[in-house]
This record gives C-alpha cells, sequence and structure tokens, in this order.
C-alpha cells in the first residue's frame, strides 16, 4: 500500500503515540522489536522461527527497562524519580494480525508474556484479524491495556493436527493434541470472561467460530475498540 501525502495529512492532529504506531506499522521489519516505541510487530503465523524472535524481543525489551533502574549497592545507585520508573517501564506495546499457527509455539509466547508482565505491562493491539493461536497472544496482554481495530476479526477453532506412524504414535499424538487443547481452553479462560464450559461449547458449534471486535470486548479478550 502507497501511503500518500493525503494520508500523512490525517496523521495531524494526532497524539506523539499516535504518530510512533503508525510510523511503526509503515516502517518497521515484522517481528522488529524497537527499542525507542517498545513496540513489536506480529504480522504472520506463528511458526518457530517467527517464535523465537517474539520471546528474544519481549526479553530484550523487558532487560532494557531493567538495565535503566541501577541496582542496590551498585556505584551508580541514585535517588529515581517517578518519571524516571515511568520510562524505565513503560509498557511494551505488541501489534498482533495473524491468522494463528502452532499451539506449541504460542505457548511459548504466552509464558514469556506471563513472566515479563510481572515487572511490566504489554498492551497488546489487534488489527485485521486475530485468529486461533492470536486470540490467546491478544487476550493474554495486561487487563484494561488490550485494544483492537474496529474491523478487526477474530477466531476461534479447536486445536487442529495430524498423526501418522503406527498405532502408538498416532495414540500419543492424539492424546498430545488433546492436552494441548485443554491447556488453551484454560488459559483462555483464565484470560477472559469466557468459563472453560462456554470456550469448549464455542469450539463444538462451529470449526471456525468467526466474530466482531465488539463481542471480542464483551468476551473479556480486549478491552477497548481502536
Amino acid at each position: 500500500m502507497k501511503f500518500t501525502e493525503e494520508t500523512e495529512k490525517e496523521q495531524e492532529g494526532k497524539t506523539p503515540e499516535d504518530d510512533n504506531l503508525f510510523n511503526f506499522m509503515i516502517n518497521t521489519p515484522e517481528k522488529e522489536a524497537d527499542e525507542k516505541t517498545r513496540m513489536i510487530g506480529l504480522y504472520e503465523d506463528v511458526s518457530e522461527e517467527v517464535a523465537g524472535s517474539i520471546v528474544f524481543s519481549l526479553l530484550l525489551l523487558h532487560e532494557s527497562g531493567l538495565h535503566q533502574v541501577p541496582k542496590e549497592g551498585t556505584e551508580d545507585k541514585k535517588e529515581l524519580t517517578e518519571e524516571d520508573l515511568e520510562d524505565a517501564w513503560k509498557p511494551i506495546k505488541m501489534i498482533i494480525s495473524t491468522q494463528g499457527g502452532s499451539a506449541h509455539e504460542m505457548f511459548s509466547i504466552y509464558d514469556t508474556m506471563t513472566l515479563v508482565k510481572k515487572e511490566c505491562d504489554i498492551e497488546t493491539i489487534g488489527m485485521g484479524k486475530v485468529m486461533s493461536a492470536g486470540v490467546m497472544l491478544l487476550a493474554a496482554g495486561t487487563k484494561g491495556k488490550r485494544k483492537i481495530g474496529a474491523n478487526c476479526r477474530v477466531m476461534i477453532h479447536p486445536v487442529a493436527g495430524g498423526a501418522m506412524g503406527d498405532l502408538q504414535d498416532i495414540e500419543n499424538d492424539i492424546q498430545e493434541i488433546k492436552w494441548l487443547q485443554k491447556q488453551y481452553i484454560g488459559c483462555l479462560a483464565k484470560e477472559t470472561n469466557l468459563t472453560e464450559k462456554k470456550i469448549r461449547a464455542i469450539m463444538k458449534k462451529k470449526v471456525n467460530y468467526y466474530f466482531s471486535a465488539e463481542e471480542a470486548i464483551k468476551m473479556g479478550i480486549a478491552d477497548e475498540i481502536l
């Protein structure tokens, strides 16, 4: 998409935060963390490579905040103002637009987000499409800081997988798929207003269950429509 002068003029009057988001969306390569704006972008399926990059970026931005706060007993220890602490622990913004991907790799990102949130808020922003694994990651943001585009489409479906080999291999793979679905349902219920029973009912109702940004707000997957 080509951004014209007219498009750029539309940005006038917006806040610095809006400008940061706009510039990040058009200039930052996929998966690359921006330490200045503390932003990460997920714009593709969650593969092993993508998950590795997202996990690394989350930890990098978390550590960059830690390094701004001198440790007790060090020579560079100083009195920190509220402004110092705010700058050190600005929320990490994670922009999500994905059709989903690997459940195992999704959990590697999810567990990292859970770790980082103990000291630093993560603001998740769903844009365009937030489906399957992406729903969990959007919901995993800090409550009150999960945003979604007005025209974003959200989709939940059962965990899918394949099995091949001898009977024992197939049975083992089926058990793994069942375990992944149980974990997905439990974690999604923990992060949203949905009960495990409701999530199971949604998954049984349709193979792919699509819904709107407004419905995502009601379900507690996001908190605010952009």
